[in-house]
């Protein structure tokens, strides 16, 4: 009985005289590291939440401003999301496994604004997601206290949060103008009576006043390397104003002209849009003719017009 209460011990690594020897193995109990927050002291540098850029200064209505530096949490499925204002949103993956992710989905860039009301805060350059950056909308609702109340991902890449609060349960509490500084007021004052007299078009009042909210800090300016729109595009050509459309129009007008010309010249058939899709709508195809390599006198123009 004795003897085979030995063997059984010696199998188990130990001694019957005393503790096993200082050279035997011990199980090393390994804890999943805490992920949670942006640059975690506690985490090694290589797993802490790195941030693209810092956010945009604090703007908008001032009775918000209490809600920077506070952060609130959302636990759905197996992801944590926790919306921090003015600062950033964060999505924790709530798992045991080795890789569970762990990644920024936004930093505060700047407002949303439609008549005359903040509609939405937009976090933009969050961590790589395919060729893009992962980017969230903030929707802020009326609530009996300050809640991350619901987060979707409407289409890839892009997040829809919607933030309760009674900071905003006032009609009045996200309306644009009584944020402004007077001179603005007084600028945006003009903005309005300019198109009431029909001396800017509604394009010429949407750019002018989005150029006002970038003066007041509620819209980031875009980047000099950034291009706003394609060459060419309707902003190319300054139809702010009726007196440019006019212009414009006079100058297409030639041009047009000018091209009717080439093609006489060239005996190349000319055919109106509205003929063409007629003849396209018959099931007929219009018959062109076969153009010149290059026509002369006009390098770089070719006859398929």
């Amino acid at each position: 009985m004795a003897a085979g209460l030995v063997r059984v011990l010696l199998f188990l690594g130990l001694s019957a005289r005393g503790p096993a020897p200082a050279g035997a193995a011990k199980m090393k109990v390994v804890e999943e590291p805490n992920t949670f927050g942006v640059n975690n002291p506690f985490l090694p540098q290589a797993s802490r939440l790195q941030a693209k850029r810092d956010p945009s200064p604090v703007s908008g209505p001032a009775h918000l401003f209490r809600l920077s530096g506070k952060c609130f949490s959302l636990v759905e499925s197996t992801y944590k999301y926790e919306f921090c204002p003015f600062h950033n949103v964060t999505q924790h993956e709530q798992t045991f496994r080795w890789n569970a992710y762990s990644g920024v989905l936004g930093i505060w860039h700047e407002w949303e604004i439609a008549n005359n009301t903040f509609t939405g805060m937009w976090m933009r350059d969050g961590d790589a997601c395919r060729s893009r950056s992962r980017q969230s909308k903030v929707e802020l609702a009326c609530g009996k206290s300050n809640r991350l109340a619901h987060v979707s991902e409407p289409s890839t890449c892009v997040y829809a949060l919607t933030f309760e609060t009674p900071l905003v349960c006032h009609p009045h509490a996200l309306l644009v103008y009584p944020t402004l500084p007077e001179a603005l007021q007084r600028r945006w004052d003009q903005v309005e009576q300019d198109l009431a007299d029909e001396l800017i078009t509604a394009q010429g009042h949407e750019k002018l006043l989005r150029t006002l909210f970038e003066d007041a800090g509620y819209f980031k300016a875009p980047e000099e390397n950034e291009p706003t729109q394609l060459e060419g595009g309707p902003d190319s050509l300054g139809l702010e104003t009726l007196e440019n459309c006019r212009k414009a129009h006079k100058e297409l007008s030639k041009e047009i002209k000018r091209l009717k010309g080439l093609l006489t010249q060239h005996s190349i058939p000319y055919v109106r849009p509205t003929e063409t899709s007629s003849l396209e709508h018959l099931g007929h195809k219009t018959p062109r003719a076969k153009p010149p390599e290059q026509l002369r006198g006009d390098p770089g123009l070719r006859g398929s017009l």
